[in-house]
């Protein structure tokens, strides 16, 4: 575990790496002019060098092992006038220069605004993040220490411990998605969410294939039909006594999508081993809010599957009757994540919650519109939209508030049932959140679809490529808002 501590001040630190902001135009942040003073026409001169202005992004890094008590000087643009996400990227960035250095000292924190200590903290610890599970050379990081100078022991404790939390829980999110398809089986998943359960009190409800006709799992039936593999229905739930809420949180547990019959182009497949990321955040949620103690109720569910095309699997022209009973054709067996969502959503609406809130790689057509590092965000009432707009905007996670119009209604419209799983060419994510909708009655709903951020494309400040863990901080700012 890396340890976070106070410094009193530069002149006294003395860690392997300084971390300093620089403001843009190369306008000193917090230490800025201790380093120009001591360092005088070194530091202009090798700025001047390398043309760094401290632009957002950009960084620097410049030996200084024989001029202060530390090795290595790291400055980091974060722009004129931060937000904690802009200080949280500006820490990964710099964070992920010195994963080969056991100590960091940084005045990162020290910028204006609220948040910027814990967004300092979560970029750094989150930037040292590697999946090197299955490389024969691993170089996990070497980070064991950071300091925050001038700053107050007592203050930074629990921030410092949030962070962790926090790190942890994107963390787990990240080992799940990126984990193959083949050493991930629905039977994984459970064996996590029971330890998540063990580990954070939690109560913890597993429904195995026996089951989900008794439980009308109508959705999971079809979509688990062609796999070998069974799958489950798992159920989480934090409840903490006089609780100041209820939230509910689904995610979408596809933990490999060949597309079924609709057989998905070879190119297709080669993620779909992360088409389980909505499930990992809502595990990966669950564990921090027990972890943090919240006092919200809270129940997380997951329908978790393969969708292959084995001999039993459901066939283009099929009915299925998901738990709350609407009856549904199935034109496209390649849109199979509806199809389970349909059971989790029916389930938990029945329990009456505050607000419901899904996460699901949902369509192919989100990314089209949004790009790959923002979600789409629908939802059935303003309000329901606006927390999570709010809670993402908080956690400095990137969404975008779509239409849900009614007249679009008719795209998923059957010959044969009360609706298809698929809708018109154009418009493919909103079709698909209209059919989440049929599923969620009168209670107020959102729903993320992940589809372009839960695979980040490229290494970038705190992220790494491949599994994200997007959407497990704005789950938990969402459910920390709900009980306050």
């Amino acid at each position: 575990m890396t340890e976070i501590q106070a410094a009193p001040d530069l002149a006294s630190a003395t860690a392997d790496v300084l971390v300093v902001p620089v403001l843009g135009e190369r306008n000193w942040g917090p230490g800025g002019e201790w380093l120009a003073g001591e360092l005088g026409d070194f530091l202009t001169d090798y700025l001047d060098e390398l043309d760094f202005q401290g632009k957002p992004g950009s960084v620097a890094s410049l030996p200084v092992r024989d001029r202060l008590s530390f090795k290595r000087l790291v400055l980091v643009g974060v722009g004129t006038d931060p937000d904690p996400e802009q200080i949280r990227q500006g820490a990964g960035a710099a964070g992920k220069l010195i994963t080969r250095d056991e100590s960091v000292a940084t005045t990162i924190h020290q910028l204006d605004g609220p948040g910027s200590v814990l967004a300092a903290l979560e970029g750094f610890l989150l930037s040292q993040y590697r999946f090197d599970k299955y490389r024969t050379e691993k170089k996990p990081s070497k980070l064991e220490r950071i300091l925050l100078i001038d700053a107050d022991e007592a203050e930074i404790a629990p921030l410092a411990d949030r962070a962790r939390v926090i790190a942890d829980a994107v963390n787990l999110a990240r080992d799940l998605i990126n984990e193959p398809p083949a050493a991930k089986s629905p039977n994984t998943l459970v064996e996590v969410a029971r330890q998540i359960a063990t580990t954070g009190d939690l109560d913890v409800t597993v429904y195995g294939p026996d089951q989900f006709e008794a439980e009308r799992f109508g959705g999971l039936i079809g979509v688990a039909a062609g796999s070998h593999e069974p799958a489950a229905m798992i159920v989480l739930r934090h409840e903490p006594a006089d609780p100041k809420g209820f939230i509910a949180i689904v995610g979408k547990g596809i933990v490999f999508d060949s597309g079924g019959l609709s057989l998905k182009p070879p190119s297709g497949m080669e993620t779909m081993k992360t088409d389980m990321s909505g499930a990992a955040v809502v595990l990966a949620t669950m564990q921090a809010i027990a972890a943090l103690d919240v006092p919200v109720r809270v129940v997380g569910v997951t329908p978790v599957t393969e969708n292959m095309p084995g001999g039993g699997a459901q066939r283009p022209g099929d009915v299925l009757t998901p738990r709350n009973g609407t009856t549904v054709e199935v034109l496209n067996t390649d849109a199979e994540g509806r199809l389970v969502l349909a059971d989790a959503l029916s389930l938990v609406a029945e329990e009456e919650p505050d607000l419901i809130v899904d996460a699901a790689t949902l369509t192919g057509a989100c990314p089209v519109a949004l790009g790959e590092k923002i979600a789409g965000l629908w939802g059935n009432t303003d309000e329901a939209i606006d927390r999570v707009k709010a809670a993402a905007s908080d956690a400095g996670e990137a969404v975008w508030h779509m239409p849900l119009p009614g007249y679009y209604r008719k795209n998923i419209d059957s010959d044969v049932a009360d609706i298809k799983n698929t809708g018109t060419r154009y418009g493919g994510s909103i079709n698909a959140a209209l059919f989440l909708k049929e599923f969620v009655g009168e209670v107020p709903w959102a729903h993320l679809d992940i589809a372009g951020p839960a695979r980040w494309p490229d290494d970038e400040h705190y992220q790494v490529k491949g599994g994200s863990g997007f959407g497990v901080r704005t789950l938990v700012k969402l459910i920390e808002q709900a009980g306050e």
